[in-house]
């Protein structure tokens, strides 16, 4: 294919830089992933277990925090022009998980 411009943007150079970009995107996400697993793995064992439920409370707002620091890395022009739609899906997909698991213990 020949192109009228020279850019670092041309589609065959895509995937290569997808791979670059999206580490970083994991790798910030991965912490967000392995709370939300434990918030849906826990369970208070009984109602008048406040200490627990506040734990749950802290770990979703740390996890909404991480998921707006990888949403807020994504909406970089870098990333936007490079990555596909559905890496903003994740952090709000897992922002969702976080929230209604750090709200609703139990």
């Amino acid at each position: 294919m020949t192109y009228g411009r020279e850019s670092i943007d041309l589609p065959e150079d895509r995937g290569c830089l997808q791979w670059v970009l999206g580490v970083p995107l994991v790798l910030v996400y991965l912490p967000a992933v392995y709370i939300c697993v434990l918030l849906l793995a826990a369970d208070p064992i009984a109602p008048a277990d406040q200490h627990t439920r506040d734990d749950l409370y802290a770990m979703g707002a740390v996890a909404l925090c991480i998921c707006f620091a990888g949403l807020l890395l994504s909406l970089l022009p870098v990333y936007r022009r490079t990555m596909n739609r559905w890496w903003y899906a994740v952090p709000v997909a897992l922002g969702a998980i976080a929230y209604f698991g750090g709200v609703s213990p139990g």
